[in-house]
């Protein structure tokens, strides 16, 4: 990866891209500093840290703390995720949409695009105005009155729209896809808290021993074995990202094979290639959406003053749900699986490929164009999406897994920052390759 770099750095288009990428970010982080007025920011830090089970723990590890700090990026690139994924499921229900989108050609794109802009406005102003009301039942403002719910929703709304309107110029003129860079940029602007709270909880792991009746051997032990856990769980994680590396580059490769035709006095076809087919096809998204449901108890109770009294109905409720639980953990499985083959459908249609082989002289080996290789390819995905979708609830719920085996808190969430950072890293890498390797075709001729 760090040779891909520097090997880039050395051209001069590709490192006037890199530039245009880091000046950027670079934007997006002192936006992600600059808080927004009639906010008491140093109680609201302390809120979302002591909710860190809900909604609200997730999308301030995405936003890179910007929303516990309530500055101008404090909605992070979320409306604008939402608002693609609900448009690409409309362009499913709706034939509108998907005549445009698969008929359109260029000007059809440019139609869905502005669809999903005017649509990230929509929800940019909804979750501002969400965010302001939860601030505000709190008691978390400095001035109440008319003026300070429009700045507030608004300079949440206008840095939403802000980041989508940057997100889109690095994917123009920078290098990789501007959304996931600046999803990946929020995610790891947060590594040095989160290995300061590992810390903490190993710490705190040891304070609450109780170590009455222990001999000075033991004690000893304990305290020799207190780095050791911090040096086991580095490890982990560094196994867990190479896991992560494997099974995102992982793919089954389905032969295919064409057949001659002649045209005229010319052969066409006759050549082998193969259809790639990821292991892990939908990507992050389930775990995002899993996560978002299995999180709603515990986010509708942060808007009840009740949950927060000990022996109340609300609070033994969402106990129950708490993001530590092992119900919690079994519902956050089951609901990945489900939705890692809802989105598989929806990326890989086996008819439609099946069809277009067959219109191209193209066939499987060993299975006849139409019906059988459609319904091969949906053996094929079947069995990859049930593999990849054991991967992402395994990956998901080991933190959770590990936060009550150790005790430290706050690391229900690292398995999707952990798949989304490598995932977009690997991605990014992958486009400043295929730029290098066209400004080198020379190679191939000589």
């Amino acid at each position: 990866m760090f040779k891909t770099i520097r090997n880039a750095w050395k051209l001069p288009e590709l490192r006037r891209k890199l530039l245009f990428v880091i000046f950027a970010l670079l934007i997006f982080r002192v936006g992600a500093a600059i808080p927004v007025p009639y906010i008491n920011t140093e109680y609201l830090q302390d809120y979302i840290a002591a909710n860190s089970g809900t909604i609200f723990g997730l999308l301030n590890t995405l936003s890179g703390s910007a929303l516990s700090q309530a500055t101008l990026f404090a909605l992070s690139i979320q409306p604008y995720i939402n608002a693609s994924i609900i448009i690409q499921l409309l362009t499913i229900a709706i034939p509108a949409l998907e005549r445009l989108a698969k008929d359109g050609g260029e000007e059809g794109k440019k139609k869905i695009q502005s669809i999903t802009r005017y649509a990230t406005l929509a929800i940019g102003l909804l979750q501002g105005w969400g965010y302001y009301t939860l601030i505000r039942s709190y008691g978390l403002l400095t001035n109440e009155g008319v003026w300070a719910a429009v700045v507030i929703v608004v300079s949440f709304t206008a840095g939403a729209v802000f980041l989508m309107w940057l997100g889109e110029q690095i994917t123009e003129f920078g290098v990789g896809n501007g959304i996931s860079i600046i999803l990946f940029t929020g995610i790891v602007s947060r590594i040095p808290h989160m290995i300061m709270s590992l810390v903490t909880g190993v710490k705190n792991w040891a304070a609450n021993l109780d170590m009455t009746n222990w001999t000075e051997q033991q004690i000893n032990s304990t305290i020799v074995m207190n780095p050791g856990i911090v040096a086991l769980l580095v490890v982990g994680m560094l196994l867990l990202i190479i896991f992560i590396v494997f099974i995102t580059n992982s793919e089954r490769k389905v032969p295919v094979q064409y057949a001659k035709r002649v045209v005229g006095r010319k052969m066409y076809g006759g050549q082998s290639t193969h259809i790639p087919i990821k292991v892990n096809l939908s990507g992050v998204l389930p775990i995002i959406f899993a996560q978002s449901i299995a999180m709603i108890p515990a986010t509708i109770g942060m808007f009840v003053p009740s949950s927060q009294q000990e022996g109340s109905a609300w609070h033994t409720f969402l106990s129950v749900f708490n993001s530590t639980s092992a119900l919690y953990a079994v519902i956050y499985f089951l609901l990945i699986i489900m939705f890692s083959y809802f989105y598989a459908t929806i990326q890989f249609n086996p008819v439609e490929v099946a069809n277009n082989l067959k219109k191209n002289g193209g066939f499987i080996p060993g299975f006849r164009p139409g019906r059988p290789t459609a319904e091969f390819l949906a053996k094929v995905l079947s069995r990859l999406t049930f593999f990849g979708a054991i991967y992402l609830g395994i990956v998901a719920i080991l933190p959770i897994i590990t936060e009550n085996i150790t005790g430290i808190q706050n690391m229900s969430i690292g398995g999707t920052s952990v798949i989304i950072v490598v995932g977009v890293a690997l991605e990014t890498v992958k486009m400043l390759e295929a730029q290098m390797l066209m400004r080198h075709y020379k190679g191939f001729l000589e």
